[in-house]
């Protein structure tokens, strides 16, 4: 069967480069297309080098081909990439701290400080230097989740500067606003005081050298994300989400908010905690109670990596209640889970380090009474 060149084009502008409203062809995505008998070459041109935005438009162009052209043709997708430059990182940066992932959520009860706390663990297992960051200023719950709720960090001179040891539990080291304050008492500040008191936590923090810090954020997209992202260059973010209705809209707008051209986070992936239940007494039973498989299907919809599912199992929160973390369970179903979604995180990190320069701390500005968001 000999293919036309025509009939390809109007199969490829069926479909678009992941994040970008215009399709491939009229985008200027697609340089060239040549047909020889049954054989295709497509020439293509990214802006993005993020290796799962190439890897998908490869197989995106496979498939409009096979099914809208011919379904045995031979297709060859050739992808070079054109990134526009981008500075280097500007702003406040912490040497030895080689990389900076944000765990997120747009909504609360998703049990992101449950998956913050198991990575880290689960990390320190690999042998990396592991360090957490508790953001949560209104809800901080990383002190009990590593049972150091009764510590308090000591201090030490670095330098010949007074600095806040982190307390240190299972290889991680552990910052929190949980350690200043009572377990009954209520922080109830504005956001410039919790911003001061995160800087506090992160700058006057004898950290040492972290392969890893995760910082586990309140949940929304708020005062103390920007914060944040002015004060670090984030390496990426880890968005959870359960795979309700309800909490896949909110996850949607958290990976929006680091995918804003003013902030420009790379989103390492999803997480879906609370994928299905397991009854103890029935392990061979699964239970999808929230809906099944939406956080998989929300992360191939915005054309980012799914890292990993999480069952919904008693133990998990009952790890958590008693201050160890369900990954240190040895030998479970839950550890290999954990050490999945872990290694996934890891392999992220590395393609992001490989394919896109370094995250700028972002800057914050007040004009005319409203904030405004730049590089």
């Amino acid at each position: 069967m000999k293919i036309d060149k025509k009939d390809i084009l109007a199969a490829l502008e069926t479909i678009s480069i992941s994040g970008e409203g215009k399709n491939m062809v009229e985008s200027g995505a697609i340089q060239n297309v040549v047909t020889f008998a049954d054989e295709v070459i497509v020439d293509m041109l990214l802006t993005n080098p993020a290796l799962h935005i190439k890897k998908r438009a490869e197989a995106d162009v496979i498939k409009a081909i096979h099914e809208k052209v011919f379904d045995k043709a031979q297709v060859k997708v050739n992808i070079k990439v054109n990134a526009p430059d981008k500075p280097k990182i500007k702003g406040n940066s912490i040497p030895g701290m080689h990389n900076i992932v944000a765990i997120a959520s747009g909504k609360g009860g998703v049990g992101k400080s449950t998956i913050t706390a198991n990575i880290a663990v689960t990390l320190a297992k690999m042998g990396f230097k592991v360090g957490v960051l508790d953001a949560d200023i209104y809800g901080p719950s990383i002190p009990i989740m590593f049972d150091v709720a009764s510590e308090r960090p000591l201090s030490v001179t670095v330098d010949g500067k007074s600095k806040m040891k982190p307390v240190e539990n299972y290889g991680v080291k552990v910052l929190s606003i949980g350690f200043f304050t009572q377990p009954d008492q209520a922080v109830i500040w504005r956001g410039p005081m919790a911003a001061k008191a995160l800087n506090q936590l992160v700058f006057d923090a004898a950290w040492g050298e972290l392969d890893f810090l995760l910082i586990d954020l309140p949940p929304g997209t708020g005062d103390i994300h920007l914060s944040l992202m002015q004060a670090l260059p984030i390496t990426g973010a880890v968005v959870v989400s359960t795979p309700q209705t309800i909490a896949l809209a909110d996850a949607r707008k958290g990976v929006a908010m680091f995918q804003q051209e003013s902030i420009d986070v790379p989103v390492l992936g999803i997480v879906e905690n609370m994928s299905y239940f397991i009854p103890e007494e029935l392990p061979e039973n699964k239970y999808y109670i929230f809906g099944k498989e939406g956080a998989r299907n929300l992360a191939e919809d915005l054309g980012i990596p799914f890292l990993g599912e999480i069952p919904l199992v008693q133990s998990i929160r009952e790890a958590s209640d008693a201050g160890r973390p369900a990954a240190l369970q040895s030998g479970t179903a839950l550890e290999k889970a954990f050490e999945i979604l872990t290694q996934n995180v890891v392999q992220e990190t590395v393609n992001r380090n490989e394919n896109l320069p370094p995250t700028q701390a972002i800057q914050i500005t007040t004009m005319a009474g409203c904030s405004a968001v730049k590089k």
